[in-house]
């Protein structure tokens, strides 16, 4: 691994079918947009068709020959995952590489989705895994096929012990819900990783401090801190660079969790990082991938 790795190392994606949600903007934006510079044929999935296409228009300004598609997708609402996992299927064609990276942070106010669940949960943990069970068949024809979970370094601020309050009613604290979902996608993607064996590649990232837009929506605390963070964050360009290692590494680690390697881990050139140590708990892990598929429904065959 390069010790100061940059979207330089990134070998070619010619041919390759890589699907980026939330890939409007931020982070997002400039992993869909590297990816298609390295031959990717990416597909930006955002929550409206205004953002995807002005997305989509960014990126073929500056790289005009790219092939670079939208879809549509509320990752709260499974009607709207359903829908979209239908229109990928609908070709036939594989996926090489699905980066779950749209996410909510630190909503003020307890919300709840279309179907009733609290809403950083429902969109940060239940839509990806719901999303990334139904395009299950498509990503596993691929040659080598990837899933990429974006997390957060926040996962380590949640307490060890099993995730089993989904729904936050008694007790909303925002950035420990926050902290309980991003703790989940490494959990989801260690079991993810397990359950899969051979069959594909499960990695995750999480971008440091990174000036987004996720703070817009976040508590005035939380705008707060990220204020008083703000010299030492980096931006979103760079903020991508963990998952794009995670997504194109060729020896990546199955598993393995990639992330800013200075500053605790707030910026700098990515390398694998470590997890908080009940993250690395195959039990853990086992448990909370059960209790995803009872609560949303949607069952792996692996």
């Amino acid at each position: 691994m390069c010790a100061n790795w940059t979207p330089a190392e990134i070998p070619s994606q010619a041919g390759k079918r890589i699907i980026v949600t939330g890939g409007n903007s931020g982070i997002g934006w400039y992993t869909a947009f590297e990816l298609a510079r390295a031959g990717a044929k990416v597909m930006i999935v955002a929550r409206s068709a205004a953002k995807g296409e002005d997305a989509a228009r960014r990126i073929r300004v500056k790289l005009p020959n790219v092939d670079v598609r939208t879809g549509v997708m509320d990752l709260a609402d499974p009607d709207s995952v359903a829908a979209f996992a239908d229109t990928c299927l609908a070709d036939g064609r594989p996926f090489d590489t699905l980066i779950n990276n749209a996410g909510v942070m630190g909503l003020p106010k307890r919300e709840v989705s279309v179907d009733g669940h609290e809403l950083q949960f429902a969109t940060n943990v239940f839509g990806p895994f719901r999303l990334t069970a139904l395009l299950l068949p498509a990503i596993l024809a691929a040659p080598r096929p990837r899933v990429v979970t974006v997390t957060s370094n926040a996962h380590k601020m949640y307490k060890p012990g099993p995730i089993t309050d989904f729904g936050s009613e008694g007790k909303y604290v925002p950035m420990e819900v926050y902290a309980k979902s991003k703790l989940a996608n490494v959990l989801f993607a260690r079991e993810l990783q397990n359950r899969a064996g051979d069959r594909l590649l499960s990695t995750i990232a999480h971008p440091g401090g990174a000036r987004t837009n996720l703070f817009a929506a976040a508590t005035l605390s939380t705008k707060v801190a990220g204020t008083l963070l703000y010299p030492l964050l980096q931006d979103a360009e760079h903020g991508s660079w963990p998952t794009l290692m995670a997504a194109t590494l060729p020896n990546a680690r199955p598993g393995g969790c990639y992330g800013p390697s200075k500053l605790f881990e707030l910026r700098g050139s990515p390398s694998e990082t470590a997890t908080a140590r009940y993250a690395d708990s195959p039990e853990a892990a086992s448990a909370l991938f059960d209790d995803l598929e009872r609560i949303t429904g949607v069952h792996y065959d692996l």
